[in-house]
């Protein structure tokens, strides 16, 4: 890793995590703060439109940022998003009424900075043209899949420490606090890319290939993995009557999946990202199989676990591949619709098997995840062939250094 904190300095990734941390902190730190004022009902509806704000939002800001630079466009929207998250925490603790407390809710989602997929093109912008590229891009992409992960490793708990030991909106705050703060510092961070060469015609290769509706399609059904699991383990906390342990149970996908991505990031050897999505999707379906059989926390705990450790590779590899077949100059759009598919996957499948679970018991969203794996085992089997990713040849430099879909990553 010595070679990227080369070209940025120490400081980036530590930046690039802080102005990320909302993105997990806010969700949780939503639930609690509104939940504590006037139930979980108006908390889910809450939450429910950050999620959707982000989900519609995030491409647009992507785009923008490919039009009109990074630095500009991230700053506006930290900014935007600090004084909209800030709202929704004044609105919650001054007792306003709902419809208020949703409007802010979904202006917070809207402007929500999308750090993490633009801190990826970022890196591939930085290292272009440089010797090794193809495995300095490997490098970066896995580090930076492994800052997400530590972020919703430490954010969900962070808002719950900060709600018993403060007060129930503190997370909110520091949220807000964080994306003014750590937003506008990677914002304005001397790596940030500015606008992306455009044809003079205009037109060029389209956004939504083949490749890319295939790797949108498997960040969809991994966000449906989570989201019907994460909805299990809430049934099943509190079938168990302590609905306070599925935070802490679902807390330990993030453990494993924070190491295995680690692994990934400092393995020596070489392996193509077409053979490693196949094997961390595949992987998945087979470590998700012990969801169907879990009676207890502690089970559920050790089943989730399992989950996690195809997750950061999965993620590692569907944006290596998104940064090998999407158009240069929409390079910030196609990372932000995949981070998009991940949250509208997620969302959709908490609603579909919270539903089951209050009808047919926990077991049912538990088995929906699983379900929702192997469909993804099946997709990534069929789908993801090295030829089919491969980018089409072109002249110049960019089609030569996409020309190899690998990932070679060392110390």
């Amino acid at each position: 890793m010595r070679e990227l904190l080369v070209l940025t300095g120490p400081w980036l990734p530590v930046t690039s995590f802080l102005a990320r941390l909302p993105a997990a902190l806010a969700p949780t730190g939503t639930l609690i703060m509104i939940t504590a004022g006037s139930g979980i009902g108006n908390a889910s509806l809450a939450a429910g439109l950050l999620w959707v704000g982000q989900a519609v939002g995030g491409p647009l800001i992507g785009r923008i940022a490919d039009r009109r630079g990074h630095r500009g466009t991230l700053v506006t929207a930290s900014l935007v998003n600090a004084v909209a998250t800030a709202a929704l925490v004044a609105a919650v603790t001054t007792g306003r009424s709902l419809a208020v407390e949703a409007l802010c809710s979904l202006a917070a989602g809207l402007t929500v900075p999308q750090i993490g997929p633009l801190s990826r093109v970022r890196w591939v912008a930085l290292v272009a043209g440089l010797p090794g590229e193809r495995q300095l891009v490997a490098r970066a992409l896995s580090l930076d899949t492994l800052l997400d992960e530590l972020g919703f490793m430490v954010g969900p708990a962070l808002a719950g420490v900060l709600a018993v030991g403060t007060h129930p909106a503190a997370g909110v705050a520091l949220a807000a606090l964080l994306t003014a703060v750590a937003g506008t510092a990677f914002a304005r961070h001397r790596s940030a890319p500015g606008p992306c060469a455009r044809s003079g015609s205009g037109s060029g290769p389209r956004l939504l290939s083949t490749p890319l509706v295939v790797l949108l399609a498997l960040a969809l059904l991994q966000g449906m993995v989570w989201g019907a699991a994460n909805a299990g383990v809430n049934a099943l906390a509190r079938t168990l009557d302590d609905p306070g342990m599925a935070g802490l149970v679902w807390s330990s996908m993030a453990v494993t999946s924070s190491v295995a991505g680690l692994v990934v990031t400092l393995r020596r050897s070489a392996v193509r990202l077409t053979s490693l999505l196949r094997v961390a999707v595949v992987g998945q379906a087979v470590l998700a199989l012990p969801l169907l059989s879990v009676h207890g926390l502690p089970a559920a705990a050790l089943a989730v676990a399992a989950v996690g450790v195809a997750v950061a590779p999965h993620l590692i590899a569907i944006f290596g591949l998104a940064e090998t077949v999407a158009p240069a100059h929409r390079m910030g759009e196609a990372m932000t619709l995949l981070g998009s598919g991940l949250i509208v996957g997620q969302g959709t499948a908490a609603v579909a098997a919270g539903r089951l679970a209050a009808t047919h018991g926990y077991p049912a969203a538990l088995g929906t995840a699983w379900a929702a794996s192997v469909v993804a085992a099946v997709v990534a089997l069929l789908l993801v062939r090295r030829a089919r990713f491969d980018p089409p040849a072109t002249p110049g430099p960019a089609a030569v250094a996409k020309g190899s879909d690998t990932v070679v990553s060392s110390p």
